[in-house]
């Protein structure tokens, strides 16, 4: 999901999108990371005194960087406020203000840079870091960065001497490493007041808010002496100024690209066209936009698996994944990890119930359900779905989820259909008011998603659908105690187990574009990394 679904989405350098942040493209459940995913558009110069131009879909909102969720806000912090590790666009982890760390399942341990200071000067020690970790552990907070950023059962101790922070943990956290991505770095003294910090910074990172017109721009200045970006990135050659316009309408900033009133922006549909036309340059990204979930609470026809197998093997997956992006998508291969994670490998393909309606008439029939005028009917009830959607995605994806209406409609299956917006995304999952869900989950690392897919319901937990398979429980509960990537061949068979049984059916991933115009820049989740930024092509 993307566009703030408001929970708790680089993805490699800064894990950006965090659970329950929604991706900028899309609304869902993301956890978006931002790392050193490289894809460069134009030379590449000096950033001198220039001012790049940024083009973004909405209003972040709060920019606290301990509070805030939405897509937007997320780019825009990573700006602002620096990050312990970066992750390269092979997956590995580099330095950022930690310089060498060292970790198990259970704890870890974290060496800060020296010289790293906040924009009033104030150095960011250890004791800095370990205060915020302690932050948002402690559930009075009511950080929503709990068990995303931070693993729930965390503590951290800081020695000023030796100018380490360790983390340990009473339950396994295999990528704690990897989490700290998703970490903001805040000064210790703004956590008396993080809330202070909406529409102000104190930056650990390059650079510094210096405006806010909220609904119009946002202004940011870099700062002098950065030395400490990933892979030893410096100020050297960024830009002076990068401003965040924001352009709502995606055809109004494909014309203010280029006409050059932008320098970059995030555009998708039609407009690509005419970009591409134009030979404008282009960063893209891969994210989960294709993707059913079922609810299996109890009073649910899903609730049963046989009903979920014959739902999927009545739909043209291929056909409806294509639709919706307008062919330029490619199928899905995880159940919502974003890369760079640490974890590779197709948990999806030879998984998924094949295209088949004789075979879902078969297990439809074999279930106890009888078609006939009504459709199919069990104990005098029509087999009826309520199908879940996102509004904001634009007309291909409309398209996808009429298709889909239309073949089990065809097949003999009742459809309802809701829409939802940004706003309403999260509440009206939690509230179980449907049958399929049509919202994505994003996240950086496979762990992120057993809060959704194993554990409380809703109000007590993010396990939406109200899913309960045991072997994705034995799996992934065997995966917790193995640290970092040794433990993804048992993540990739839990990711599979959920497939198989049709909890989710992921179907398609989406490019989405950054395209650019007289800057070179490198993409991450997020979006347009900042160290990368450079005026000229």
């Amino acid at each position: 999901m993307s566009s703030a679904a408001g929970f708790g989405a680089r993805r490699a350098a800064c894990v950006r999108r965090v659970v329950g942040v929604a991706a900028a493209a899309s609304v869902g459940v993301s956890l978006a990371a931002c790392g050193g995913s490289s894809a460069r558009a134009g030379g590449g110069k000096g950033g001198g005194g220039a001012t790049i131009t940024i083009g973004i879909a909405s209003d972040p909102g709060t920019l606290s960087p301990t509070t805030a969720l939405a897509g937007t806000a997320v780019l825009m912090i990573g700006y602002a406020y620096d990050r312990l590790v970066h992750i390269s666009d092979d997956g590995k982890l580099t330095p950022g203000v930690a310089e060498k760390w060292t970790a198990t399942a259970n704890s870890a341990t974290f060496t800060i840079r020296a010289g790293v200071t906040c924009q009033d000067g104030t150095p960011l020690t250890a004791a800095d870091v370990a205060a915020e970790y302690n932050y948002i552990a402690d559930p009075k907070n009511a950080s929503p960065l709990l068990g995303v950023v931070v693993p729930a059962t965390a503590k951290a101790t800081a020695d000023a001497a030796a100018r380490t922070v360790s983390i340990t943990t009473q339950a396994p956290a295999p990528f704690i490493v990897e989490m700290t991505q998703l970490l903001p770095l805040v000064c210790q003294k703004n956590l008396a007041d993080p809330g202070a910090l909406a529409k102000t910074t104190n930056a650990s990172g390059p650079y510094q808010l210096t405006e806010a017109v909220p609904g119009d721009h946002y202004t940011y200045t870099k700062r002098a002496g950065y030395a400490w970006g990933p892979a030893g990135a410096t100020d050297a050659d960024m830009p002076v100024t990068v401003i965040f316009k924001v352009v709502a309408n995606p055809s109004t900033a494909a014309n203010m690209l280029l006409s050059g009133q932008l320098n970059i922006a995030q555009i998708n549909g039609p407009d690509t066209q005419r970009l591409d036309g134009a030979r404008v340059g282009k960063k893209s990204t891969l994210t989960p936009f294709g993707f059913m979930t079922f609810n299996e609470a109890a009073g649910h026809d899903t609730a049963d698996p046989a009903v979920r197998k014959a739902l999927v093997e009545a739909l043209d997956l291929k056909q409806i994944g294509s639709v919706a992006t307008g062919g330029t998508g490619q199928p899905a291969t995880t159940i919502g990890e974003v890369a760079p994670n640490p974890c590779t490998g197709d948990s999806v393909t030879g998984n998924l119930p094949a295209h088949d309606p004789v075979q879902a008439a078969a297990d439809l029939t074999a279930a106890g359900w009888t078609k006939g005028g009504q459709g199919w009917t069990k104990d005098g009830k029509q087999l009826t779905v309520t199908q879940l959607h996102s509004s904001q995605l634009g007309p291909d994806a409309a398209a996808s989820y009429e298709l889909a209406a239309k073949q089990w409609t065809d097949f003999g299956v009742k459809v309802e259909d809701k829409a939802v917006d940004a706003t309403t995304t999260v509440t009206t999952l939690a509230s179980g008011g449907y049958d399929v869900s049509w919202i994505p989950v994003s996240v950086p690392l496979p762990d992120q998603l057993a809060r959704f897919y194993d554990g409380p319901t809703p109000p007590n937990g993010t396990d939406f659908g109200a899913v309960a398979n045991p072997d994705y429980t034995r799996l992934s509960k065997q995966a917790m105690a193995v640290a970092g990537k040794d433990g993804c061949p048992l993540w990739q068979q839990a990711d599979a187990a959920l497939v198989k049984r049709v909890d989710v059916v992921p179907i398609v991933d989406s490019l989405l574009g950054w395209y650019g115009k007289g800057v070179s820049y490198d993409v991450d989740g997020a979006g347009p990394i900042p160290s990368s930024l450079r005026a000229g092509s």
